[in-house]
């Protein structure tokens, strides 16, 4: 299946310059043909072209199918931006691929980096949602910092993974029924203060492996324990 994705609501609609060039001159797509688009929000839009068009190539929605989330677990993770953006956006592309909700970019103590380009970011999420047959767009939250976080009220699972000497439970052996929070420091990890605010607001350490992990392969390692367990 080639999948597209689309944000308007009505029955005819036009496809942007790029996708209209990729329709008609790579896919060879023609009036009549059948194109599979999702919104991001779980339905499947099967549309017909009307108008073949390499700069606005135009379709008709007809048909409408509802599709299941395909992870049975709600996983939230909020993570510090990596000083190599390349690193975070490629978090960002394998999270979604693998099976992600939320995304919540933190910015701690020892963060090296504190700005993100909100709508690349949204294009990567986009573009991994398309390519791994996905009908779900994970919500990426604006950035905030790790204490404004913490004064949030979380219900669900509540983890963080820090690489301080401490007491840590392993995440492959909790449960992952209800909602889950994770909590992924930068490069230098969170200070201590950060991890004592988090631990007092009853948020787990947890263990990712015998391993000192980069901030972007701790984020995939959480992210995947959580889902082959389902």
């Amino acid at each position: 299946m080639q999948l597209f994705y689309t944000n308007s609501t009505e029955n005819y609609f036009t496809l942007n310059p790029e996708e209209s060039k990729h329709v008609t001159k790579v896919l060879r797509k023609k009036k009549g043909d059948r194109l599979n688009f999702t919104d991001g929000k779980g339905n499947l839009l099967m549309a017909e072209i009307l108008i073949s068009d390499i700069r606005k190539t135009t379709v008709e929605v007809i048909k409408k199918e509802k599709k299941i989330k395909q992870h049975k677990y709600y996983l939230h993770v909020a993570i510090a931006p990596t000083k190599n953006m390349d690193r975070f956006e490629w978090f960002l592309e394998k999270a979604c691929e693998l099976g992600i909700d939320e995304i919540t970019p933190i910015i701690c103590s020892h963060s090296e980096r504190k700005i993100i380009k909100a709508d690349r970011c949204n294009r990567i999420l986009l573009s991994a949602m398309k390519q791994s047959l996905k009908f779900h767009k994970p919500k990426l939250n604006n950035t905030i910092s790790i204490e404004n976080l913490l004064r949030n009220d979380f219900q669900g699972n509540k983890y963080i993974a820090h690489c301080k000497e401490a007491e840590k439970i392993e995440l492959k052996n909790q449960k992952t029924e209800n909602r889950t929070l994770i909590l992924i420091g930068p490069e230098g990890d969170f200070s201590d203060n950060e991890i004592a605010i988090a631990i007092e607001k009853k948020f787990k350490a947890i263990s990712l492996g015998t391993s000192r992990l980069r901030t972007e392969t701790a984020g995939i390692a959480a992210v995947h324990t959580i889902n082959i367990k389902q």
